[in-house]
């Protein structure tokens, strides 16, 4: 398996990944920059949150971070999103990459329950003591109207259910409230990432080019579960 020994080689590794091949604005499915993935994925390695740790990608599209997981020494990585499009696209490019530590499953409802349920079935060919350690999310921004409001409190409450460690992206506007959200649940936010998200022009609707949304990823230690 490829080394990764510096931030620039896992970018220009990552900016390979295909973006959604068949974008659902109902999802608002945009894809993670690489020098964004790239950057947010060094930093976690660096704090130890990666190497050697079972690492979910929770709403993966085509597994930017399940992948760059991977690829920074994951022990386990695995990736779920509820479009079979782009499930197809990251097991493609995980094949293709030669990456057998990192796998990809079809998530058809996002309930508080499912995810565990998922995971432990995927985890019946290893062992029965495997736990979610370390969970990326980019849940919709509810930064367009067509998008329903409120899907990133199902993703928060789903990290909280699952995962010793969160990332999670959010529109900086709203960081006062996710934060307190997290608090509510039994989560400590540790750090915050500060990005400029460019939503390239994807969907009918859309006039300008690219239009860039200010983001704050959070990495979250649980301390409920």
């Amino acid at each position: 398996m490829i080394k990764i020994k510096k931030k620039k080689q896992l970018e220009m590794i990552l900016q390979k990944i295909p973006s959604h091949p068949n974008p659902k604005v109902n999802l608002e499915q945009y894809t993670t920059p690489s020098y964004i993935a790239s950057d947010l994925l060094w930093n976690a390695y660096s704090i130890g949150d990666i190497e050697g740790r079972n690492i979910i990608d929770l709403g993966c599209g085509t597994g930017i971070f399940a992948i760059g997981s991977s690829l920074l020494g994951a022990c386990k990585s695995l990736g779920l999103d509820i479009d079979n499009d782009s499930i197809g696209t990251a097991l493609k490019t995980s094949n293709n990459l030669n990456l057998k530590n990192v796998n990809f499953d079809v998530l058809n409802v996002l309930q508080s329950n499912d995810l565990i349920n998922i995971v432990k079935t995927y985890n019946l060919s290893y062992d029965n003591n495997f736990k979610v350690e370390t969970l990326f999310q980019n849940p919709p921004f509810g930064s367009q109207e067509k998008v329903k409001k409120g899907k990133d409190k199902k993703f928060i409450d789903v990290a909280m259910n699952s995962a010793e460690v969160i990332y999670s992206f959010h529109m900086l506007s709203t960081e006062k409230f996710v934060c307190e959200y997290f608090e509510s649940k039994g989560g400590v936010v540790s750090h915050k990432f500060r990005y400029h998200f460019p939503l390239p022009k994807v969907y009918s609707f859309h006039k300008k080019e690219t239009y860039n949304v200010d983001v704050i990823v959070l990495r979250v230690e649980n301390f409920s579960i």
